[in-house]
């Protein structure tokens, strides 16, 4: 039998090492395109936050610039009135109050009351234009003024309005005098005038203080000269 009779015999490992098969094309494709999504998530959110601080700054800018033009304003204008306090803790007054008390800063007119703004006056719905003190709510309002001074010959104390109402321009809500004399000293006595009372106020209306000389005002502490109103 010759060679070509001779069946071929193929020996088959079936324990050899199979060739890696090539990666899947569709797996890498899902990868590439999450990571392009997330960074454009994070580049929106990038600008984004870029745009909310602009925004702020832009307005810490304008916040700046109205302060020094409120600030500009008031020196060069006339004193502006006094408004209302903000609230202590937040606890407010049910009703519009006021309280106002002497002060280092009151300079005072020959016969008119001042206030000082810098004493930390309560003022609640109410405003003080020296030596105005503006009802801004009509209502039932008890008005109160207390004055120490110097008891010499003659002295009045009162409390006036200043109405739209009435033509004649102010009218008088309360009002004490007092007479005395030197004591045997030479020297004077000191008296205290207090006065208070019940008054049907209207919007606008301006009430204050008078005296027949407020060179007879003794101001040793603030409290001994007070004045305020406030609605029942």
């Amino acid at each position: 039998m010759g060679r070509s009779d001779i069946p071929s015999v193929y020996v088959v490992d079936s324990h050899g090492t199979r060739p890696a098969l090539p990666p899947r094309p569709g797996r890498e494709k899902k990868q590439s395109e999450a990571a392009q999504y997330l960074l454009f998530v994070l580049v929106i959110l990038a600008l984004f936050g870029l745009i909310i601080e602009a925004c702020f700054i832009y307005q810490l800018h304008n916040s700046k610039n109205a302060d020094s033009a409120s600030v500009s304003k008031r020196i060069g204008a006339s004193p502006t009135p006094a408004t209302e306090k903000l609230c202590d803790d937040g606890i407010c007054p049910s009703k519009p109050v006021a309280h106002l008390t002497d002060g280092q800063d009151v300079h005072l007119d020959p016969h008119v009351m001042s206030w000082s703004t810098i004493a930390e006056p309560l003022l609640y719905g109410m405003t003080y234009e020296d030596p105005k003190l503006i009802i801004q709510k009509e209502g039932y309002y008890y008005i109160y003024s207390k004055v120490h001074f110097s008891d010499i010959g003659s002295f009045h104390h009162s409390v006036t309005v200043q109405t739209e109402r009435y033509a004649g321009g102010v009218i008088t809500l309360l009002k004490s005098r007092r007479y005395s004399s030197k004591n045997e000293k030479g020297s004077h006595n000191l008296s205290n005038s207090f006065l208070g009372g019940v008054f049907h106020l209207y919007k606008n209306d301006a009430i204050c203080v008078n005296t027949s000389s407020t060179k007879h005002i003794i101001r040793n502490k603030a409290y001994e000269n007070v004045f305020g109103a406030y609605m029942i």
